[in-house]
């Protein structure tokens, strides 16, 4: 099946940051986002989430990582923080409250084909004792 998503990405670049390292970190979760850095901010898109899923996985958050796409999920759209600390590392950590003293990365994704459900399965799929569950 082909996916056809629009993620943007949003993340603050503080006055003691270096512009570069806050892209390093979009980057190691986002391969190819195309990001512009302006008044403050490194904004930018992305279409394939592929990157982001295989870490997922093998970090075994896919439980926590559904929960938040369908908890901030609106129409064909979800979105989701995660610290931009954490991504420095290629690691995903998820904002619940506090996002840290260096803010955090913002991701919208609007799914146009197939539906934001298929494409959260795809990325996320539904686990039993922790394992991806084959939906065949």
């Amino acid at each position: 099946m082909i996916y056809s998503i629009d993620a943007e990405i949003t993340v603050p670049v503080r006055e003691t940051e270096v512009t570069d390292r806050v892209a390093d970190a979009v980057t190691n979760l986002f391969p190819g986002a195309d990001l512009e850095h302006s008044h403050g901010e490194l904004r930018g898109t992305v279409h394939d989430l592929s990157q982001f899923s295989e870490l997922l996985h093998r970090q075994e958050i896919l439980d926590t990582a559904r929960g938040v796409f369908f908890d901030n999920q609106r129409g064909d759209t979800f979105t989701f923080r995660v610290k931009k600390q954490a991504a420095f590392q290629g690691v995903v950590n998820f904002v619940v409250d506090d996002p840290g003293e260096l803010g955090a990365i913002t991701v919208r994704v609007r799914v146009e084909e197939p539906g934001v459900e298929a494409f959260v399965d795809h990325i996320a799929p539904p686990t039993e004792d922790g394992k991806p569950v084959d939906p065949e």
